[in-house]
Formats: C-alpha cells, sequence, structure tokens
C-alpha cells in the first residue's frame, strides 16, 4: 500500500501536513504527537524581520470552527535560521517554510535567504485577511498573484515554490491560474474565509481587530468546492485546506484534486489529528483495496 505523493518535486511519505500558523515550528506539538510520521511540516509564516502581530483579544470560537487575527506575529528568519531550522531537521519529514511580506521587495528578499537553506520548499502567503499590507492585497487578482510569484521565482531557483491562495475572490481560477503562468509549482488553498463575530452586549466586535479568519469544519465544503475548481483550471499541484478533522475529509479533498492535503484549525482542537488523518487514509485505502493512494487524486465524476 502505497501514501507517498509528490508534491511540486517535494516526495512526502504521506499526503498530510499541517497548515501554516497553526502548528508552532513543530515544537509546541512534539510532545504529542510523533512529528517524523507527518508527510511534511509547514512552519508558522515567517518574515525577514520579526511581526508584532494584532491587539488581543484575537482568537474567539464561533459555530463551526472560529476566527484568528493573529496578524502573522513571528520572530522573524534570522531566528528561525538560528533556533528552529536546526531542530526541525532532527525530524524525518519534510519543512516547507511559509513566506510572508509586506511589500513584493520583502518577499524577494526573504525567498533569496530561503533559497539557501535546507529546506524542502516554500509556500508563499498571499493570502491573510488579517494584515492591512501585503498578502492579501497581492493575492487577490491574477495581475497581483502573477506579479508577485514571477519576482520571487527568480530567485527562489532552488525551491519547490507553492503560492497560498486566498479564498476571499469571486473567482479562485484567476489567481490560481495566475500562479501557474508565473511559475509557480504549486498552489494552496484555501486560507480563512474573512468574518466577524459581535458583542451583543457592548456592541462592538469581540475581536480587537475588528474581523478575522474563519477557519474550521465549517469551511470545508467551501474548500473542497474550490479545489475542484482549481483542478479544473490548472495543471500545478494543489495543497487542499480548510476544515479537515479526519481522513475521510482528506479523502475528500484529493478525489476533488488535491495532491496532499493540510491540517490547520482540527490541530487546536484534537493534538493527533494530523496522525488520526494519516490513519484514516490507511483505513480507506485498505477498505477500498486500493493500492496507491495517488489512484484517487481527481477522480470526482460531477453529476
Amino acid at each position: 500500500m502505497n501514501t507517498e505523493v509528490n508534491l511540486c518535486g517535494i516526495k512526502m511519505k504521506n499526503p498530510v501536513t499541517v497548515a501554516s500558523g497553526t502548528f508552532g515550528y513543530g515544537r509546541e506539538y512534539a510532545d504529542f504527537i510523533d512529528l517524523n510520521r507527518l508527510g511534511a511540516i509547514i512552519t508558522k509564516g515567517t518574515a525577514l524581520e520579526p511581526w508584532m502581530g494584532n491587539p488581543a483579544p484575537r482568537i474567539c470560537e464561533v459555530p463551526g470552527g472560529m476566527l484568528n487575527s493573529i496578524g502573522l506575529q513571528n520572530p522573524g528568519i534570522e531566528y528561525f535560521i538560528e533556533n528552529d531550522l536546526p531542530w526541525l531537521r532532527k525530524f524525518d519529514t519534510k519543512i516547507i517554510v511559509n513566506a510572508i511580506g509586506h511589500t513584493i521587495e520583502e518577499y524577494v528578499e526573504l525567498c533569496r535567504v530561503l533559497n539557501k537553506l535546507d529546506i524542502d520548499g516554500v509556500e508563499l502567503n498571499l493570502s491573510c485577511p488579517n494584515v492591512k499590507a501585503g498578502c492579501l492585497a497581492f493575492g487577490t487578482t491574477y495581475e497581483g498573484v502573477r506579479e508577485v510569484t514571477s519576482q520571487v521565482k527568480r530567485v527562489l531557483t532552488d525551491k519547490p515554490l507553492i503560492v497560498k491562495l486566498t479564498p476571499n475572490v469571486t473567482d479562485i481560477t484567476m489567481p490560481a491560474k495566475g500562479a501557474e503562468d508565473a511559475g509557480a509549482d504549486g498552489v494552496s488553498g484555501i486560507n480563512t474565509l474573512l468574518g466577524m463575530k459581535i458583542d451583543i452586549d457592548k456592541r462592538k466586535p469581540v475581536l480587537a481587530n475588528n474581523t478575522g479568519g474563519y477557519s474550521g469544519p465549517g469551511i470545508k465544503s467551501i474548500g473542497v468546492r474550490m479545489v475542484y475548481q482549481m483542478a479544473q483550471s490548472i495543471n500545478i499541484p494543489i495543497l487542499g485546506m480548510g476544515g479537515i478533522t479526519c481522513g475521510d475529509d482528506a479523502i475528500e479533498y484529493m478525489i476533488a484534486g488535491a495532491t496532499a492535503v493540510s491540517i490547520g484549525a482540527g490541530n487546536f482542537v484534537d493534538p493527533e489529528t494530523s496522525i488520526k488523518t494519516i490513519e484514516g487514509i490507511e483505513n480507506y485505502m485498505k477498505k477500498h483495496k486500493i493500492e496507491d493512494i495517488n489512484s484517487i487524486i481527481g477522480t470526482v465524476e460531477m453529476n
């Protein structure tokens, strides 16, 4: 039974990784699960310089999931190189760094540094709804995604590039096509949907940033639909995510067209979600006598 997948040249032992921002740099979960069992670890969003993030409160529960407005708080690339990367390299799993920036120039300079590191790939975050500059500003149009991706590809010559797309658009296929046309090796999605929760007694938003990214089981059907749409319009691999909490969810994404999947908010509910998802995929393969997990990718038969 083969569970290995090839995501943009990154050979993963199974199709399960963890979504950026929900797993830190791995240390936070090492006491709960065996990191060696993961197909890959996608790090928390990392910038050229440390980012402070947004003021608190910046997380709240809502029906079907949660809202967050962390604002991509991170210690910066130098700290990552000195402290987190050597620790991550101890494990038998692939390392994909989520790259963030306020400007195109920041993305380029960061990826120039990442190109020299002992990592397996880069996920270019063009989709966070919780920062007022960069990320989302570049990720909503074909032209914006193509421009950032093309400039990054000039310096990121030795690592696979996966462009993380926002669902906060009318047509997800246009940014996806922009990434493909600019030379991206793959795309990932969906990131969080922009949402709000109001304290009805105070008549004010619960989050200090007013709005936040909605994640959790409530967005899964949207994510599956968008992965399917992207799979019909581009010819590069897709890393699917959004509301995945078990093996069946992961299989659904793969049948829709994803080569691999990321576990996000599910990690907060149960730190063993990623391992249980791997086991769920294996159980599905045994039940349906599937020898190679790749054989189910993009096999949905529409009505």
